[in-house]
Protein backbone atom coordinates (compact mmCIF):
# COMPACT_ATOMS: atom_id res chain seq x y z
CA UNK A 1 0.00 0.00 0.00
CA UNK A 2 1.31 3.42 -0.80
CA UNK A 3 2.51 5.31 2.26
CA UNK A 4 -0.56 5.92 4.37
CA UNK A 5 0.57 8.72 6.59
CA UNK A 6 1.70 11.60 4.44
CA UNK A 7 2.13 12.57 0.80
CA UNK A 8 4.99 13.72 -1.38
CA UNK A 9 5.59 17.34 -2.43
CA UNK A 10 3.59 18.96 -5.22
CA UNK A 11 3.46 17.40 -8.66
CA UNK A 12 5.16 19.09 -11.62
CA UNK A 13 3.02 21.30 -13.85
CA UNK A 14 3.31 18.73 -16.65
CA UNK A 15 2.06 15.94 -14.36
CA UNK A 16 -0.84 18.19 -13.36
CA UNK A 17 -1.58 18.89 -17.04
CA UNK A 18 -1.58 15.14 -17.82
CA UNK A 19 -3.78 14.42 -14.79
CA UNK A 20 -6.37 16.94 -16.08
CA UNK A 21 -6.35 15.35 -19.54
CA UNK A 22 -6.80 11.87 -18.07
CA UNK A 23 -9.50 13.03 -15.66
CA UNK A 24 -11.36 14.65 -18.58
CA UNK A 25 -11.24 11.30 -20.40
CA UNK A 26 -12.60 9.57 -17.29
CA UNK A 27 -15.54 12.02 -17.08
CA UNK A 28 -16.34 11.41 -20.75
CA UNK A 29 -16.20 7.62 -20.34
CA UNK A 30 -18.43 7.75 -17.23
CA UNK A 31 -21.00 9.79 -19.13
CA UNK A 32 -20.77 7.49 -22.16
CA UNK A 33 -21.55 4.39 -20.11
CA UNK A 34 -24.26 6.25 -18.17
CA UNK A 35 -22.59 5.86 -14.77
CA UNK A 36 -24.42 7.01 -11.63
CA UNK A 37 -24.89 10.76 -11.07
CA UNK A 38 -22.82 10.61 -7.84
CA UNK A 39 -19.93 8.96 -9.67
CA UNK A 40 -20.01 11.51 -12.51
CA UNK A 41 -20.36 14.46 -10.09
CA UNK A 42 -17.41 13.21 -8.04
CA UNK A 43 -15.24 12.88 -11.19
CA UNK A 44 -16.29 16.35 -12.40
CA UNK A 45 -15.43 17.88 -8.99
CA UNK A 46 -11.99 16.30 -9.14
CA UNK A 47 -11.52 17.66 -12.70
CA UNK A 48 -12.45 21.20 -11.63
CA UNK A 49 -10.16 20.94 -8.61
CA UNK A 50 -7.24 19.85 -10.80
CA UNK A 51 -7.89 22.74 -13.20
CA UNK A 52 -7.95 25.17 -10.27
CA UNK A 53 -4.62 23.77 -8.99
CA UNK A 54 -3.19 24.14 -12.51
CA UNK A 55 -4.22 27.80 -12.70
CA UNK A 56 -2.76 28.44 -9.23
CA UNK A 57 0.54 26.84 -10.27
CA UNK A 58 0.85 28.48 -13.71
CA UNK A 59 -1.33 31.58 -13.64
CA UNK A 60 -3.04 30.34 -16.82
CA UNK A 61 -6.24 28.43 -17.50
CA UNK A 62 -5.83 24.82 -18.66
CA UNK A 63 -5.96 24.42 -22.44
CA UNK A 64 -5.93 20.88 -23.81
CA UNK A 65 -3.86 21.76 -26.89
CA UNK A 66 -1.28 23.82 -25.02
CA UNK A 67 0.94 21.66 -22.77
CA UNK A 68 3.32 23.51 -20.44
CA UNK A 69 7.06 23.19 -20.14
CA UNK A 70 8.01 20.50 -17.63
CA UNK A 71 9.01 22.64 -14.69
CA UNK A 72 7.85 22.55 -11.10
CA UNK A 73 5.16 25.06 -10.19
CA UNK A 74 6.03 28.06 -8.13
CA UNK A 75 4.13 26.82 -5.10
CA UNK A 76 4.16 28.53 -1.73
CA UNK A 77 5.67 26.48 1.05
CA UNK A 78 6.52 26.83 4.71
CA UNK A 79 4.42 28.20 7.57
CA UNK A 80 4.23 31.70 6.05
CA UNK A 81 2.57 30.54 2.80
CA UNK A 82 -0.56 32.53 1.98
CA UNK A 83 -4.03 31.03 2.29
CA UNK A 84 -6.21 30.28 -0.72
CA UNK A 85 -4.30 27.81 -2.91
CA UNK A 86 -6.47 24.78 -3.66
CA UNK A 87 -5.38 21.63 -1.79
CA UNK A 88 -4.10 18.81 -4.00
CA UNK A 89 -4.28 15.21 -2.77
CA UNK A 90 -3.53 11.93 -4.54
CA UNK A 91 -1.68 8.75 -3.41
CA UNK A 92 1.75 10.38 -3.91
CA UNK A 93 1.09 14.09 -3.52
CA UNK A 94 -0.31 16.10 -0.62
CA UNK A 95 -0.13 19.84 -1.24
CA UNK A 96 -1.62 22.70 0.75
CA UNK A 97 -0.70 26.33 1.32
CA UNK A 98 -2.47 26.55 4.67
CA UNK A 99 -0.51 26.30 7.92
CA UNK A 100 -3.62 24.61 9.35
CA UNK A 101 -3.19 21.78 6.84
CA UNK A 102 -5.63 20.26 4.36
CA UNK A 103 -9.28 21.41 4.38
CA UNK A 104 -10.85 18.01 5.06
CA UNK A 105 -14.46 19.15 4.72
CA UNK A 106 -13.73 20.21 1.13
CA UNK A 107 -11.90 16.93 0.54
CA UNK A 108 -14.97 14.94 1.63
CA UNK A 109 -17.05 16.81 -0.95
CA UNK A 110 -14.43 16.36 -3.66
CA UNK A 111 -13.95 12.63 -3.02
CA UNK A 112 -17.66 11.96 -2.44
CA UNK A 113 -17.18 10.20 0.91
CA UNK A 114 -19.23 10.71 4.11
CA UNK A 115 -18.26 12.59 7.26
CA UNK A 116 -17.85 10.54 10.44
CA UNK A 117 -20.42 12.36 12.57
CA UNK A 118 -21.42 12.09 16.21
CA UNK A 119 -24.26 9.73 15.32
CA UNK A 120 -21.86 7.23 13.70
CA UNK A 121 -19.39 7.47 16.59
CA UNK A 122 -22.24 6.78 19.05
CA UNK A 123 -23.28 3.80 16.97
CA UNK A 124 -19.73 2.38 17.03
CA UNK A 125 -19.67 2.84 20.81
CA UNK A 126 -23.03 1.08 21.21
CA UNK A 127 -22.04 -1.80 18.91
CA UNK A 128 -18.69 -2.46 20.60
CA UNK A 129 -19.53 -1.52 24.18
CA UNK A 130 -16.22 0.41 24.21
CA UNK A 131 -15.42 4.10 24.48
CA UNK A 132 -14.57 5.39 20.96
CA UNK A 133 -10.85 5.70 20.24
CA UNK A 134 -9.39 9.20 20.64
CA UNK A 135 -8.80 9.25 16.86
CA UNK A 136 -12.59 9.05 16.41
CA UNK A 137 -13.40 11.43 19.28
CA UNK A 138 -11.08 14.10 17.84
CA UNK A 139 -11.86 13.75 14.15
CA UNK A 140 -8.48 12.26 13.20
CA UNK A 141 -10.43 9.51 11.45
CA UNK A 142 -12.96 11.84 9.88
CA UNK A 143 -14.48 10.28 6.77
CA UNK A 144 -15.93 6.91 5.72
CA UNK A 145 -17.52 4.83 3.03
CA UNK A 146 -20.21 2.30 4.08
CA UNK A 147 -19.24 2.09 7.77
CA UNK A 148 -22.94 1.84 8.64
CA UNK A 149 -23.13 -1.23 6.41
CA UNK A 150 -20.26 -2.84 8.36
CA UNK A 151 -22.05 -2.09 11.63
CA UNK A 152 -25.28 -3.58 10.23
CA UNK A 153 -23.36 -6.79 9.48
CA UNK A 154 -21.66 -6.83 12.87
CA UNK A 155 -24.93 -6.30 14.75
CA UNK A 156 -26.47 -9.17 12.75
CA UNK A 157 -23.53 -11.47 13.62
CA UNK A 158 -22.28 -11.38 10.02
CA UNK A 159 -18.52 -11.40 9.45
CA UNK A 160 -16.12 -8.72 8.21
CA UNK A 161 -12.35 -8.40 8.23
CA UNK A 162 -9.80 -5.58 8.35
CA UNK A 163 -7.20 -4.67 5.73
CA UNK A 164 -4.53 -1.97 5.89
CA UNK A 165 -0.98 -1.63 4.60
CA UNK A 166 2.41 -0.01 4.44
CA UNK A 167 4.67 0.99 1.56
CA UNK A 168 8.14 0.01 2.86
CA UNK A 169 10.47 2.62 1.34
CA UNK A 170 13.04 2.69 4.17
CA UNK A 171 13.97 0.91 7.38
CA UNK A 172 13.07 3.98 9.43
CA UNK A 173 9.41 4.52 10.30
CA UNK A 174 8.23 7.70 12.03
CA UNK A 175 5.39 8.30 14.49
CA UNK A 176 3.07 9.34 11.64
CA UNK A 177 3.35 5.85 10.16
CA UNK A 178 1.93 4.42 13.40
CA UNK A 179 -1.43 6.24 13.12
CA UNK A 180 -3.29 3.72 10.93
CA UNK A 181 -1.80 0.80 12.84
CA UNK A 182 -2.69 2.17 16.29
CA UNK A 183 -6.28 2.61 15.11
CA UNK A 184 -6.45 -0.74 13.28
CA UNK A 185 -5.20 -2.48 16.45
CA UNK A 186 -8.09 -0.87 18.37
CA UNK A 187 -10.58 -1.98 15.69
CA UNK A 188 -9.21 -5.52 15.81
CA UNK A 189 -9.59 -5.59 19.60
CA UNK A 190 -13.09 -4.11 19.90
CA UNK A 191 -14.64 -5.99 16.96
CA UNK A 192 -12.58 -9.19 17.46
CA UNK A 193 -11.98 -9.74 13.73
CA UNK A 194 -9.10 -10.96 11.54
CA UNK A 195 -6.71 -8.54 9.84
CA UNK A 196 -4.51 -8.63 6.74
CA UNK A 197 -1.64 -6.15 6.34
CA UNK A 198 -0.19 -5.66 2.86
CA UNK A 199 3.48 -4.63 2.52
CA UNK A 200 3.72 -3.14 -0.98
CA UNK A 201 7.41 -3.79 -1.58
CA UNK A 202 6.62 -4.28 -5.28
CA UNK A 203 5.19 -0.76 -5.46
CA UNK A 204 8.31 0.76 -3.89
CA UNK A 205 10.51 -1.09 -6.39
CA UNK A 206 8.43 0.31 -9.28
CA UNK A 207 8.37 3.91 -7.98
CA UNK A 208 11.81 4.30 -6.42
CA UNK A 209 15.41 3.65 -7.39
CA UNK A 210 15.78 0.42 -5.40
CA UNK A 211 16.89 -3.13 -6.10
CA UNK A 212 14.23 -5.83 -5.64
CA UNK A 213 15.89 -7.04 -2.45
CA UNK A 214 15.88 -3.62 -0.76
CA UNK A 215 12.10 -3.04 -0.37
CA UNK A 216 11.60 -6.67 0.70
CA UNK A 217 14.20 -6.13 3.44
CA UNK A 218 12.44 -2.89 4.44
CA UNK A 219 9.13 -4.80 4.56
CA UNK A 220 10.53 -7.26 7.10
CA UNK A 221 12.02 -4.45 9.23
CA UNK A 222 8.80 -2.39 9.05
CA UNK A 223 6.82 -5.51 10.01
CA UNK A 224 8.70 -5.54 13.33
CA UNK A 225 7.47 -2.01 14.09
CA UNK A 226 3.94 -2.97 13.06
CA UNK A 227 3.97 -6.11 15.23
CA UNK A 228 5.23 -3.96 18.13
CA UNK A 229 1.87 -2.12 18.03
CA UNK A 230 0.44 -5.22 19.73
CA UNK A 231 -1.49 -7.07 17.03
CA UNK A 232 -2.86 -10.50 17.92
CA UNK A 233 -0.73 -13.10 16.09
CA UNK A 234 -3.70 -15.51 16.00
CA UNK A 235 -5.80 -12.98 14.06
CA UNK A 236 -3.21 -11.15 11.92
CA UNK A 237 -1.54 -12.00 8.59
CA UNK A 238 1.21 -9.66 7.33
CA UNK A 239 2.33 -10.29 3.77
CA UNK A 240 4.88 -9.00 1.26
CA UNK A 241 3.50 -8.68 -2.27
CA UNK A 242 6.79 -9.94 -3.72
CA UNK A 243 6.54 -13.02 -1.51
CA UNK A 244 2.82 -13.79 -1.30
CA UNK A 245 1.54 -13.21 -4.84
CA UNK A 246 3.80 -15.94 -6.23
CA UNK A 247 2.38 -18.54 -3.86
CA UNK A 248 -1.33 -17.61 -3.84
CA UNK A 249 -3.38 -18.44 -6.97
CA UNK A 250 -6.48 -16.96 -5.28
CA UNK A 251 -4.76 -13.60 -4.85
CA UNK A 252 -3.38 -13.50 -8.38
CA UNK A 253 -6.70 -14.55 -9.93
CA UNK A 254 -8.35 -11.54 -8.26
CA UNK A 255 -5.57 -9.24 -9.51
CA UNK A 256 -6.25 -10.42 -13.07
CA UNK A 257 -10.04 -10.04 -12.67
CA UNK A 258 -9.57 -6.46 -11.50
CA UNK A 259 -7.10 -5.69 -14.30
CA UNK A 260 -9.62 -6.90 -16.89
CA UNK A 261 -12.29 -4.48 -15.60
CA UNK A 262 -10.24 -1.27 -15.47
CA UNK A 263 -9.32 0.50 -18.72
CA UNK A 264 -6.07 2.35 -19.39
CA UNK A 265 -8.05 5.60 -19.64
CA UNK A 266 -9.63 4.98 -16.25
CA UNK A 267 -6.35 4.26 -14.51
CA UNK A 268 -4.78 7.36 -16.11
CA UNK A 269 -7.75 9.43 -14.97
CA UNK A 270 -7.71 8.12 -11.41
CA UNK A 271 -3.95 8.12 -10.80
CA UNK A 272 -2.57 10.61 -13.31
CA UNK A 273 -0.28 8.08 -15.01
CA UNK A 274 1.34 9.29 -18.23
CA UNK A 275 2.50 7.51 -21.39
CA UNK A 276 6.06 7.55 -20.05
CA UNK A 277 5.20 5.59 -16.85
CA UNK A 278 6.32 1.96 -16.78
CA UNK A 279 3.55 -0.63 -17.23
CA UNK A 280 4.25 -1.94 -13.72
CA UNK A 281 2.87 1.29 -12.25
CA UNK A 282 -0.24 1.09 -14.42
CA UNK A 283 -1.01 -2.48 -13.32
CA UNK A 284 -0.12 -1.96 -9.64
CA UNK A 285 -3.50 -0.52 -8.46
CA UNK A 286 -5.08 -3.95 -9.07
CA UNK A 287 -2.58 -5.46 -6.61
CA UNK A 288 -3.50 -2.96 -3.90
CA UNK A 289 -7.18 -3.65 -4.61
CA UNK A 290 -6.99 -7.47 -4.38
CA UNK A 291 -6.75 -7.77 -0.54
CA UNK A 292 -10.21 -6.12 -0.40
CA UNK A 293 -11.71 -9.48 -1.44
CA UNK A 294 -11.78 -12.35 1.05
CA UNK A 295 -11.00 -15.16 -1.41
CA UNK A 296 -7.59 -13.56 -2.02
CA UNK A 297 -6.72 -15.33 1.24
CA UNK A 298 -7.87 -18.96 0.88
CA UNK A 299 -5.82 -20.07 3.90
CA UNK A 300 -7.85 -17.69 6.07
CA UNK A 301 -11.31 -17.60 4.48
CA UNK A 302 -11.20 -20.74 2.28
CA UNK A 303 -13.17 -20.05 -0.90
CA UNK A 304 -15.59 -17.51 0.62
CA UNK A 305 -15.89 -14.36 -1.48
CA UNK A 306 -18.79 -12.77 0.41
CA UNK A 307 -16.99 -11.43 3.50
CA UNK A 308 -16.91 -7.64 3.53
CA UNK A 309 -13.64 -5.81 4.10
CA UNK A 310 -13.09 -2.64 6.19
CA UNK A 311 -10.02 -0.57 5.29
CA UNK A 312 -8.60 2.04 7.72
CA UNK A 313 -6.19 4.28 5.78
CA UNK A 314 -5.22 7.89 5.15
CA UNK A 315 -7.53 9.73 2.73
CA UNK A 316 -4.79 9.91 0.04
CA UNK A 317 -5.25 6.16 -0.53
CA UNK A 318 -8.94 6.58 -1.39
CA UNK A 319 -8.43 6.65 -5.20
CA UNK A 320 -7.27 3.01 -5.08
CA UNK A 321 -10.44 1.98 -3.32
CA UNK A 322 -12.81 4.13 -5.38
CA UNK A 323 -11.50 2.06 -8.28
CA UNK A 324 -11.93 -1.15 -6.23
CA UNK A 325 -15.49 -0.26 -5.24
CA UNK A 326 -16.35 0.42 -8.88
CA UNK A 327 -14.99 -2.98 -9.96
CA UNK A 328 -16.30 -5.09 -7.04
CA UNK A 329 -19.96 -5.56 -8.10
CA UNK A 330 -18.90 -6.28 -11.68
CA UNK A 331 -16.84 -9.29 -10.53
CA UNK A 332 -19.39 -10.43 -7.95
CA UNK A 333 -17.77 -9.22 -4.71
CA UNK A 334 -18.94 -6.87 -1.92
CA UNK A 335 -17.55 -3.33 -2.02
CA UNK A 336 -14.92 -2.66 0.65
CA UNK A 337 -15.84 -0.11 3.32
CA UNK A 338 -13.33 2.58 4.36
CA UNK A 339 -12.36 4.74 7.32
CA UNK A 340 -10.16 7.71 6.32
CA UNK A 341 -7.64 9.49 8.54
CA UNK A 342 -6.20 12.99 8.30
CA UNK A 343 -2.51 13.47 7.52
CA UNK A 344 0.15 13.60 10.22
CA UNK A 345 2.00 16.94 10.05
CA UNK A 346 5.76 17.35 9.69
CA UNK A 347 7.55 19.06 12.59
CA UNK A 348 8.11 22.15 10.45
CA UNK A 349 4.40 22.68 9.82
CA UNK A 350 1.26 21.10 8.34
CA UNK A 351 2.11 22.12 4.78
CA UNK A 352 5.65 20.74 4.73
CA UNK A 353 6.75 17.20 3.96
CA UNK A 354 7.90 14.46 6.29
CA UNK A 355 10.79 12.58 4.75
CA UNK A 356 12.95 9.63 5.81
CA UNK A 357 15.88 11.50 4.23
CA UNK A 358 15.34 14.48 6.58
CA UNK A 359 15.73 13.24 10.17
CA UNK A 360 14.43 16.55 11.53
CA UNK A 361 11.09 16.40 9.69
CA UNK A 362 9.52 14.01 12.19
CA UNK A 363 10.05 11.91 15.29
CA UNK A 364 11.38 8.53 14.18
CA UNK A 365 10.73 5.29 16.03
CA UNK A 366 14.50 4.87 16.48
CA UNK A 367 14.99 8.28 18.17
CA UNK A 368 16.46 8.49 21.67
CA UNK A 369 14.83 10.52 24.45
CA UNK A 370 17.48 13.20 23.90
CA UNK A 371 16.85 13.33 20.13
CA UNK A 372 13.10 13.68 20.71
CA UNK A 373 13.66 16.57 23.09
CA UNK A 374 16.06 18.33 20.71
CA UNK A 375 13.81 17.89 17.66
CA UNK A 376 10.68 19.18 19.39
CA UNK A 377 12.44 22.17 20.97
CA UNK A 378 14.39 23.09 17.85
CA UNK A 379 12.12 22.15 14.91
CA UNK A 380 8.45 21.95 15.99
CA UNK A 381 6.67 24.87 14.32
CA UNK A 382 5.14 27.15 16.92
CA UNK A 383 1.83 28.98 16.99
CA UNK A 384 3.23 31.26 19.69
CA UNK A 385 3.92 34.99 19.52
CA UNK A 386 7.28 36.65 18.86
CA UNK A 387 7.80 37.77 22.45
CA UNK A 388 6.67 36.51 25.87
CA UNK A 389 4.84 39.81 26.45
CA UNK A 390 2.86 39.49 23.21
CA UNK A 391 2.13 35.82 23.91
CA UNK A 392 0.82 36.59 27.40
CA UNK A 393 -1.37 39.36 25.93
CA UNK A 394 -2.68 37.71 22.73
CA UNK A 395 -2.14 33.96 23.28
CA UNK A 396 -0.98 31.26 20.87
CA UNK A 397 -2.64 29.63 17.85
CA UNK A 398 -3.33 25.92 18.40
CA UNK A 399 -4.56 25.50 14.81
CA UNK A 400 -1.05 25.89 13.39
CA UNK A 401 1.08 24.81 16.38
CA UNK A 402 2.65 21.42 15.60
CA UNK A 403 3.26 20.51 19.25
CA UNK A 404 -0.46 20.90 19.95
CA UNK A 405 -1.32 18.94 16.76
CA UNK A 406 0.92 16.07 17.93
CA UNK A 407 -0.76 16.09 21.35
CA UNK A 408 -4.17 15.65 19.68
CA UNK A 409 -2.80 12.41 18.21
CA UNK A 410 -1.03 11.03 21.27
CA UNK A 411 -2.39 12.50 24.52
CA UNK A 412 -5.20 10.23 25.70
CA UNK A 413 -6.77 12.54 28.32
CA UNK A 414 -9.44 14.73 26.64
CA UNK A 415 -9.81 17.04 29.65
CA UNK A 416 -6.07 17.66 29.86
CA UNK A 417 -5.91 18.36 26.10
CA UNK A 418 -8.76 20.88 26.37
CA UNK A 419 -7.07 22.58 29.33
CA UNK A 420 -3.81 22.86 27.35
CA UNK A 421 -5.74 24.39 24.45
CA UNK A 422 -7.38 26.98 26.72
CA UNK A 423 -4.12 27.82 28.50
CA UNK A 424 -2.13 28.18 25.26
CA UNK A 425 -4.84 30.17 23.47
CA UNK A 426 -5.19 32.55 26.43
CA UNK A 427 -1.44 33.04 26.80
CA UNK A 428 -1.26 31.39 30.23
CA UNK A 429 0.92 28.61 28.72
CA UNK A 430 4.06 29.52 26.77
CA UNK A 431 5.41 27.66 23.71
CA UNK A 432 8.30 26.22 25.74
CA UNK A 433 5.83 24.77 28.26
CA UNK A 434 3.70 23.29 25.47
CA UNK A 435 6.77 21.67 23.90
CA UNK A 436 7.81 20.29 27.29
CA UNK A 437 4.38 18.66 27.65
CA UNK A 438 4.70 17.04 24.21
CA UNK A 439 8.21 15.78 25.00
CA UNK A 440 6.88 14.18 28.21
CA UNK A 441 4.20 12.37 26.15
CA UNK A 442 6.45 11.26 23.26
CA UNK A 443 9.51 10.05 25.18
CA UNK A 444 7.78 7.18 27.06
CA UNK A 445 5.60 6.36 24.03
CA UNK A 446 8.65 5.85 21.79
CA UNK A 447 10.65 4.10 24.54
CA UNK A 448 7.80 1.63 25.14
CA UNK A 449 7.52 0.98 21.40
CA UNK A 450 11.28 0.35 21.15
CA UNK A 451 11.11 -2.11 24.07
CA UNK A 452 8.27 -4.05 22.43
CA UNK A 453 10.08 -4.05 19.07
CA UNK A 454 13.18 -5.45 20.76
CA UNK A 455 11.14 -8.51 21.69
CA UNK A 456 10.02 -9.16 18.09
CA UNK A 457 12.30 -11.96 16.87
CA UNK A 458 12.83 -13.10 13.28
CA UNK A 459 10.78 -16.21 14.18
CA UNK A 460 7.82 -14.05 15.29
CA UNK A 461 8.00 -12.04 12.04
CA UNK A 462 8.09 -15.28 10.06
CA UNK A 463 5.00 -16.58 11.86
CA UNK A 464 3.04 -13.36 11.21
CA UNK A 465 4.07 -13.55 7.53
CA UNK A 466 3.23 -17.24 7.02
CA UNK A 467 -0.09 -17.88 5.20
CA UNK A 468 -2.22 -19.81 7.69
CA UNK A 469 -5.64 -20.19 9.23
CA UNK A 470 -6.51 -17.39 11.65
CA UNK A 471 -8.68 -17.58 14.77
CA UNK A 472 -12.15 -16.03 14.50
CA UNK A 473 -15.81 -16.86 15.23
CA UNK A 474 -17.39 -16.41 11.78
CA UNK A 475 -20.44 -18.57 11.16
Amino acid sequence: MADVSNGEPCASVLELFNSIAAQGELVRSLKARKASKDEIDSAVKMLLSLKKSYKTATGDDYESNCPPGNQAPESPSGPEAPEGTEDFVDPWTVQTSSAKGIDYDKLIVRFGSSKIDKELINRIEKATGQRPHRFLRRGIFFSHRDMNQVLDAYENKKPFYLYTGRGPSSEAMHVGHLIPFIFTKWLQDVFNVPLVIQMTDDEKYLWKDLTLDQPYGYAVENAKDIIACGFDIKKTFIFSDLDYMGMSPGFYKNVVKIQKHVTFNQVKGIFGFTNSDCIGKISFPAIQAAPSFSNSFPQIFKDRSDIQCLIPCAIDQDPYFRMTRDVAPRIGYPKPALLHSTFFPALQGAQTKMSASDPNSSIFLTDTAKQIKTKVNKHAFSGGRDTVEEHRQFGGNCEVDVSFMYLTFFLEDDDKLEQIKQDYTSGAMLTGELKKTLIEVLQPLIADHQARRQEVTEEIVKEFMTPRKLTFDFQ
